[in-house]
């Protein structure tokens, strides 16, 4: 299979086998106008088999997000042709507007214009809780 390099953008590697859909959902990828490559199950002499996302334009992306959804992926910065710059992730101390409580007593339940904020409370379990109710989310991922 061939997949053609890009010029101009970001590849994010090693992603964990199966999570590059989520990745898209939650980047909003689907909204772009330009190429979007997902290569799904890979293989890795790391990981065994991961999945990769290309895209053909350079974009500033929630690290966030990232970091929440698998902390060990790797993005990559392309300008013309040429790796310029790489990330390595972690999982983040707090999550704004990411996910949501599910108390539902919580004040941005009854208050959607407030941010959802969530602050890592177990870095092991990933678990975050949120900032107003301390209602604990375990991430799904």
């Amino acid at each position: 299979m061939n997949i053609d390099s890009i010029q101009n953008g970001v590849v994010l590697d090693h992603i964990q086998a199966g999570k590059a859909m989520d990745v898209y959902k939650y980047l909003h990828l689907d909204q772009l106008d330009c190429q979007v490559a997902i290569i799904k199950n890979a293989r890795s002499a790391h990981m065994g088999k991961k999945d990769i996302i290309k895209i053909d334009y350079p974009l500033d992306l929630d690290l966030d997000v990232l970091g929440y959804i698998d902390s060990h992926i790797t993005v990559n910065v392309i300008r013309d042709g040429m790796r310029v710059e790489k990330k390595h992730l972690e999982l983040p101390k707090r999550l704004v507007n990411i996910i949501h409580c599910k108390n539902p007593r919580c004040i941005t339940v009854s208050e959607p214009q407030l941010d959802a904020i969530f602050l890592l409370s177990d870095a092991e379990k990933h678990t975050y809780r949120c900032a107003y109710c301390e209602t604990a989310i375990d991430k799904k991922f």
